[in-house]
């Protein structure tokens, strides 16, 4: 074992809420682990419903002993997803501790000056110094760059309700429960980031490596990690891999979030991705958002127990 970097406590029990993902189906139903939200409160069925869109925010509460934290990790596309579902879902957000952004990208940072309007007083906002690079293109096949939309200006952010905490290395929330990677290593052959991604940096255009990519890790007591990933440009092996070391935790107990094998470039690494996750052996597997329908298809088809499928306003519990 792996001595451990970072201080990471046990947790008894996680609950991880989808405020936003790509996909919605009310007709879900609850399992042992998953919880679906109702689809009416009262004998009639609303008229307003839950929304998704291409972008990822979940809330995760940890519990320990006594005490109890809750967190945002990432907020969305646009400025009306997730307040709009937060509402729905009747989240209070003056229970929620601390916000962390999984990279500087648009779906992952749409809602975060709204849902900062809604929370009183200060709250630490965690992400790496890299989400605040640009301008950041997409490359198309036809030689043209799409900028990215900026919706984070740090300028503009130090002058709101956070204590911005800006960090390459592992950061401690929730009372030492929940760990913000920091930085992944990157050290698989076969996940090498989003090719057709470049910034601009001094005026010349490189490579953009998408540094800012990190993820949370949880200890859940006698069982092993919770590795939650917001878009996994790092690799999502990469993620796991990173998480057992910097918590000397060899034990996967769940794999979350969005592990980015949509499109005809990253499709070609989906075999090479579930080949390394059978080897994890993960008790639960829940892709998300940019993991791509065929991914998650194939997934649900080589993990037939350990599969859970994601919808809008779910309920993890683990």
């Amino acid at each position: 074992m792996n001595k451990p970097s970072v201080p990471l406590k046990e947790v008894d029990r996680v609950e991880i809420l989808t405020v936003i993902d790509n996909y919605v189906d009310v007709l879900l139903t609850n399992t042992e682990v998953i919880t679906r939200p109702p689809l009416a409160k009262t004998e009639t069925i609303p008229v307003d419903t839950l929304l998704a869109e291409h972008g990822l925010s979940l809330l995760v509460t940890v519990y320990g002993g006594e005490e109890k934290h809750t967190m945002l990790f990432d907020t969305g596309y646009t400025k009306i997803g997730v307040p709009h579902n937060l509402d729905q879902l009747g989240v209070d957000l003056t229970q929620v501790e601390a916000i962390a952004l999984s990279h500087g990208h648009m779906d992952h940072t749409g809602s975060l000056y709204p849902i900062l309007d809604k929370i009183p007083g200060t709250i630490p906002l965690v992400l790496h110094p890299g989400a605040f690079a640009g301008p950041r293109f997409f490359g198309l096949a036809d030689g043209r760059r799409l900028l990215f939309p900026q919706t984070l200006v740090k300028e503009d952010l130090e002058k709101r309700n956070i204590d911005l905490l800006e960090s390459k290395t592992p950061t401690s929330l929730a009372g030492d429960r929940i760990m913000v990677t920091g930085e992944v290593e990157r050290v698989t052959s076969f996940e090498k980031g989003l090719p057709n991604a470049v910034l601009e940096r001094d005026g010349k255009i490189e490579k953009d490596p998408i540094s800012d990519d990190q993820a949370l890790v949880v200890n859940l007591k006698g069982k092993g990690l919770v590795v939650i990933a917001g878009c996994s440009h790092a690799g999502i092996i990469n993620t796991i891999f990173y998480a057992r070391k910097l918590t000397g935790i060899q034990k996967v107990h769940a794999v979350i979030g969005g592990f980015h094998l949509s499109g005809p470039y990253f499709e070609k690494i989906i075999e090479q991705t579930i080949g390394e996750l059978k080897k994890i052996r993960p008790q639960f597997l829940s892709p998300m958002h940019c993991t791509g329908w065929k991914a998650i298809q194939q997934m649900s088809q080589e993990f037939p127990e350990e599969f859970i499928l994601n919808s809008v306003g779910s309920m993890i519990t683990l």
